[in-house]
């Protein structure tokens, strides 16, 4: 984990290095208020900062020189990023924890600085305690398949955005979603309504068919009939056999 302050500037620039990174370099970036963590300088809890999520296949010293653009930014506040085995990537999650709250994917090609600083005001805008935009660059050996290869069509596209807020308890959930909503129509590009299934929430039939568009959701549908004309297997983001 790497925590730097976030501003426009700097937003536009992380994600331009994170799309010339090379294929070694994976990574997540969190913009978002600084939670109140115990390693983190108190005046910094509640101030935008980007925590991002970085993971290197390879050697150190390879390692070093693809982090260097993201480290020379600015000054982190807090430099997690070390050599770390398999298993220690992937700890052991908290036992039922179950969050709620809106939330919105999308794809975008970039974040310039439009982009940016739209991020920066709607996150300013909300007085939610935990809210964030998670730009997740993409490309690499997954872009090397065609779009209409698998389920997944989704391959040439540059960036997964998801914009989301963590509510405290279910009531809250509906007063949030305007907020959600709005960012999420700021950032689109060009009016797209693409998404990744894997984080689409409970929006609608018209928002499974913008994970599965086109002839993906026409080979999809014979699927279905083919091997389950009854729609048994229904307890998903559904796509139902042709009528």
């Amino acid at each position: 984990m790497l925590i730097q302050p976030a501003t426009a500037a700097t937003i536009e620039e992380f994600m331009a290095f994170a799309q010339d990174a090379p294929e070694e370099l994976s990574l997540i970036a969190n913009v978002m208020p600084a939670p109140p963590m115990p390693f983190l300088p108190p005046d910094v809890h509640g101030q935008l900062v980007i925590m991002s999520l970085l993971c290197y296949v390879g050697d150190a010293g390879a390692a070093d020189r693809a982090l260097a653009p993201f480290r020379s930014l600015s000054t982190p506040v807090a430099d997690m990023v070390k050599p770390m085995s398999y298993p220690e990537v992937y700890p052991p999650e908290e036992e039922d924890y179950h969050p709620i709250g809106p939330s919105r994917t999308m794809f975008v090609d970039r974040i310039g600085s439009a982009a940016a600083e739209t991020i920066i005001d709607r996150l300013n805008a909300s007085d939610a305690q935990l809210r964030v935009a998670q730009l997740r660059p993409l490309g690499g050996a997954v872009a090397r398949v065609p779009n209409d290869a698998t389920a997944y069509a989704h391959r040439d596209r540059q960036i997964m955005v998801n914009v989301a807020t963590l509510c405290q308890d279910i009531e809250e959930v509906a007063a949030r979603r305007p907020w959600v909503d709005e960012f999420s129509s700021a950032l689109r590009d060009g009016g797209n309504s693409e998404a990744y299934v894997g984080f689409l929430g409970d929006e609608g039939a018209e928002r499974v068919r913008d994970a599965y568009p086109g002839s993906t959701w026409d080979r999809l549908a014979a699927t279905r009939a083919a091997y389950d004309p009854a729609n048994l297997f229904h307890g998903n983001q559904n796509i139902p056999p042709p009528r």
